[in-house]
């Protein structure tokens, strides 16, 4: 069954295996005693820091261990921020941030600090000005992802790290989806990881402060890992790690080649196979593996179950994938189509027979899904001004499937109103319209939900 959805978790790769069994026989004793089994842990874990720091780019005694990529986010935004508490409170994030971020944002904003949220453009990038727009004298920290983990699309991160150390401010890079790709352009002051994005087991992250970097680790002292990551580490994890991250760096070059290869026939080709299909996200700047589409008239969980029933294990943004029932913040922020997303992410030695077999399986399980929702068919032109779609406790795809088959029943600048109280109807009623060539005229207040107005061109 090909599994599509390494940006998730990637599979153990074969080295990591070796390494976990390995390391559970010889470094199960603690590092910090002196006898003969704790200076045998001892050493497996210097060399485990020696080889993560090498593919980093950074000094060994910059780079720590910790029990997730997210323990690494939060704790490297709290410790920035404490450290530079006298500077100020205000933390810059971009609007595409993985949610660990923006929940250490959201923490750090209920705490009486301040967040300035960078906008990004389409291809969910950031403008460099934007982040030197955003730089204050009481800016005390800026992070800025490596590249998005749901689009695929890479940040100008050596740019906004070269704005930020012109204004004095610590960059924090979230490089959870690119590590394991090569190292971190740029002259950033602090970086995240996480090893089950690059092949290595769960539960290992790791956080690098670079020396110079004011820096105050929050909570309970603890004497473990320069007192930056509490708790006894998980040794034969923390091996396997850095052993997964060396190896699948030494085969990056190559493997990128051929990802994205595949993933450009994907983009190339999903448009012609499938209608009223958005491919998202840069086309150039991104990810090897990862490429992502949304459908017009789809809901996303019922298509994510259809594949899953063909054999391919993808994953979506769609805010019908979600118990909050609102779209992907990613998407969002992009002002993309948000209904039934698709987000296909390749492991390394993924085969170019995998991907065609998908191409085959698309269109058929794309059209099961609509045919259920009763997708529009071509609709004869009634003569009317403005046309209302009630669409009041209907969740996504509905609302838009319902504009669809009426706009055709209004005149060459008549009007539709749509009258929706979905959250997901604010981004996916636009994304619609500059798909088909419509005019998004603005939305209004309405007695229940929203009215969304929409005036036929075409």
């Amino acid at each position: 069954m090909p599994y599509f959805d390494a940006a998730s978790s990637a599979p153990l790769h074969p080295v990591a295996r070796q390494a976990l069994l390995a390391s559970l026989d010889e470094g199960w004793a603690d590092p910090a005693r002196l006898y003969r089994e704790g200076r045998r842990a001892r050493m497996l874990l210097d060399a485990a820091r020696e080889a993560a720091a090498e593919a980093v780019g950074c000094r060994v005694d910059e780079l720590v261990f910790t029990s997730s990529g997210t323990r690494a986010v939060h704790t490297g935004i709290a410790g920035a921020l404490a450290g530079r508490h006298r500077i100020g409170r205000h933390l810059i994030v971009s609007a595409v941030e993985h949610s660990s971020v923006l929940h250490a944002a959201d923490t750090h904003e209920a705490g009486g600090g301040s967040v300035t949220q960078v906008e990004v453009d389409r291809q969910g990038r950031v403008a460099p000005a934007s982040y030197a727009a955003a730089l204050r004298p009481g800016t005390a920290l800026a992070c800025l992802q490596s590249a998005n983990h749901e689009v695929g699309t890479e940040q100008p991160v050596a740019e906004v790290a070269a704005l930020c150390r012109e204004s004095g401010v610590p960059l924090l890079v979230d490089a959870a989806q690119s590590l394991g790709w090569g190292p971190v352009e740029g002259d950033w002051s602090l970086l995240t990881g996480s090893a089950h994005k690059w092949g290595g087991p769960s539960g290992v992250g790791l956080l690098v402060v670079r020396k110079g970097v004011r820096f105050a680790p929050q909570g309970p002292a603890d004497e473990r890992e320069s007192g930056r990551a509490a708790g006894f580490e998980n040794l034969p994890a923390i091996v396997a790690a850095a052993a997964s991250l060396r190896a699948v760096r030494a085969e990056a070059a190559q493997e990128a080649l051929r990802l994205r290869e595949l993933t450009e026939r994907i983009r190339a080709r999903v448009p012609g196979l499938v209608p009223d299909v958005e491919v998202v996200g840069d086309p150039e700047r991104r990810l090897p593996g990862i490429v992502t589409f949304s459908c017009l008239y789809v809901d996303g969980e019922t298509l994510l179950h259809e594949l899953d029933r063909a054999g391919f294990s993808v994953s979506s943004g769609s805010s019908c994938t979600s118990s909050t029932l609102t779209p992907s913040h990613v998407l969002k922020a992009m002002g993309v189509l948000s209904e039934g997303n698709v987000r296909v992410s390749l492991p390394a030695g993924t085969g170019a027979e995998d991907v065609e077999r998908f191409l085959e399986v698309l269109p058929g399980a794309v059209a099961g899904v609509r045919e259920k929702l009763g997708a529009p068919a071509p609709a004869t032109s009634v003569q009317q001004d403005v046309l209302v779609v009630d669409a009041l406790g209907k969740r996504c795809p509905i609302p838009v499937i319902e504009l669809a088959k009426v706009i055709g029943d209004v005149p060459v600048g008549g009007l539709v109103r749509v009258l929706s109280d979905d959250e997901a109807a604010r981004l996916d009623i636009p994304a619609w319209c500059e798909m088909r060539e419509q005019e998004y005229v603005g939305e209004e207040p309405a007695e229940r939900g929203t009215a969304y107005l929409v005036r036929r061109l075409a």
